[in-house]
Parts: C-alpha cells; structure tokens; sequence
C-alpha cells in the first residue's frame, strides 16, 4: 500500500474575513493553524502534503508557509485555476470565484497515486483525527466498492458565537457508515440551542449540538479523483445554467452521489475534539486562547518546531 498523502486547501482566500486568513498566527510563537494541523498530521505519520493553492499567491504563500514546512514534510504544490475545466465550456465573464473543494483537489490529479487526507487550511481539527485517518487509510483498500472515510465533528463543538456557520449535517447508518451530508448554509447559536435557516433567517429549524457534521476532513483512495473529473462537466451544464458566477462543485456531492448509487462507503470517525476556526475576526482571540490552553495541556510544545 501506498503512504497517505495530505492534501491541504488553501487556496480559497476567507471571504467573510479580510486578508490571507490562512497566514495570520495563532500564538506569540508566530504558528498559524496549519502549523498545528502539520504537526499532527507528522505524528500520526504523514510524510508529504500538497499544498493547493492559486499561482498567483505562490510567492507569498511559500514566504509565509511552504518554506517552513519544506523543512518538516516532503512539500509539493498544485494550483487552482478557474480556467482548467473541460473542453466545451467557457467560465462566465466576470466570474472570479473558484469552482469549489472537489475542483480544487481535481487539482492535485496528477500529483496523486495512492490513498489521501483533504482538510481545509484554516481550520483546526485536533491531533486525535488525524491519527484515526492516518490509521483507516493505512489499513482499508477499495474492493467491490470504494471505501472512504471522514472524520466527524459534534455540532456544538462547531459553531461560532459571532455569527453563522455552514455545515455538512450527517445521517448515519447503524454500521457507523455515512447516509447522506446535507449542506446547511446558516447554522448558528440562537438562546440555548442551535438551529439552521434556509430563508435568511426568517425561519428556524433547531438541531440537536451532538449532531455530527463534516469539517471537510475526508479520506480517499485515489479512485475520487477518476469520479470527480468525470462528473465535472454534467456539474457544469446545471451550474452554468443556473448560477453562474457563484456555482460550486463541492467534495460531499461527489460523494453523495456515489452513495447514492451504492457505489462507496463512508466510514464515519468521531473526534471529541473542539474544532477551531478563524471564520470571523471576532473569532480569533477564542482561537489564540485555545491553542495556548492545548499547548498548557501538554498537547503541542511551546514551540512547534526547532529552528
């Protein structure tokens, strides 16, 4: 079997929160998120990432990140690019956005060759799942279906207090195995509960805090890319058609419609862990306190590398 590979999304610039959210650290060491999320990922026996971002943050991104991690990890990168779609189609005039999470790892297609973890770069995920991801990739291959896994979070370990969030809410079978992810553009914290709207808040629908969601934290075998390059094209038929400046190709469609052809599996991890995420700016001293709090608990170092 082949080692896994980490796969880090970094090329979506937060559009809900000024700068190159990505690069802004998190202690008074300097270490941004995705200092943690390497340091983890190493320890549990990632070797190599690929970074994906756009070419034109190449130099700036490897002056603040990639330079640094050379040192730790085997580092390659792929880029972005909102014009790499297939023959025949035409991206939208004015169009600046990218195409989405399962386009932005398409970008890595020819870099892969064996079973990956894909995380957000922004996000921290804590040091238990990359274990449990390392591990399952470690020891499933795929056989008469593809055999995925993702690594899922408690709701209420997943909101922000200064405004809403979107999350993938999962339905799971009695084997642990995911059903389906629905997308929830407005989760947020309202009295004592959490409730999502789908009409800008002009109705509520409350959701249990134990409610597992998706991070974005999954483990393929190379076998995605093969079906998110094939399904690319009918995703942009519909999406041009219907919105075309903003239209996303998003890796839990791919996966839904493989589960519901009954064509894949999804093991579902549970990590106890909080999540942490700069999505606001308000955000970001909950995110310095915590990684202090982590680093007391003898979870990280002080510093986590040597120079």
């Amino acid at each position: 079997m082949r080692k896994p590979v980490l796969i880090i999304m970094a090329a979506g610039m937060g559009s809900r929160y000024g700068g190159l959210k990505q690069i802004d650290p998190v202690d008074k060491e300097g270490h941004i998120i995705m200092d943690f999320s390497i340091f983890d990922a190493k320890r549990a026996g990632f070797e190599k990432v690929i970074f994906i971002i756009k070419k034109e943050n190449e130099a700036d991104f490897k002056e603040a990140v990639g330079d640094r991690m050379a040192k730790i990890m085997d580092v390659e990168y792929a880029f972005q690019d909102l014009n790499n779609i297939p023959e025949g189609f035409e991206v939208p005039e004015g169009r600046v956005k990218p195409w989405g999470t399962a386009h932005a790892v398409l970008s890595a297609i020819d870099q892969i060759d064996g079973p990956f973890a894909v995380i957000n770069a922004d996000d921290y995920y804590g040091k238990h799942a990359f274990e449990v991801i390392y591990d399952y990739l470690t020891t499933h291959e795929d056989d008469d279906k593809y055999r995925y896994t993702m690594v899922g979070y408690r709701l209420k370990n997943t909101v922000t207090d200064n405004g809403h969030v979107a999350r993938g809410i999962c339905e799971l079978n009695e084997k642990k195995e995911l059903v389906k992810v629905t997308e929830r553009t407005r989760i947020e914290k309202r009295g004592d509960g959490i409730a999502y709207s789908e009409d800008d808040g002009e109705t509520w629908v409350d959701v249990d805090g134990d409610t597992l969601v998706s991070m974005n934290m999954w483990g393929f075998t190379r076998s995605i890319l093969d079906e998110i390059n094939a399904g690319f094209p009918a995703f942009l038929e519909k999406g041009l058609k219907e919105n075309p400046m903003k239209c996303e190709y998003f890796l839990p469609s791919v996966v839904s419609t493989l589960l519901e052809e009954d064509r894949a599996t999804v093991a579902v991890l549970e990590s106890e862990d909080k999540w942490y995420g700069v999505t606001y700016k308000e955000d970001k001293p909950v995110v310095v306190a915590a990684m202090q709090e982590l680093k007391d608990a003898g979870v990280y170092p002080q510093k986590l590398w040597e120079e």
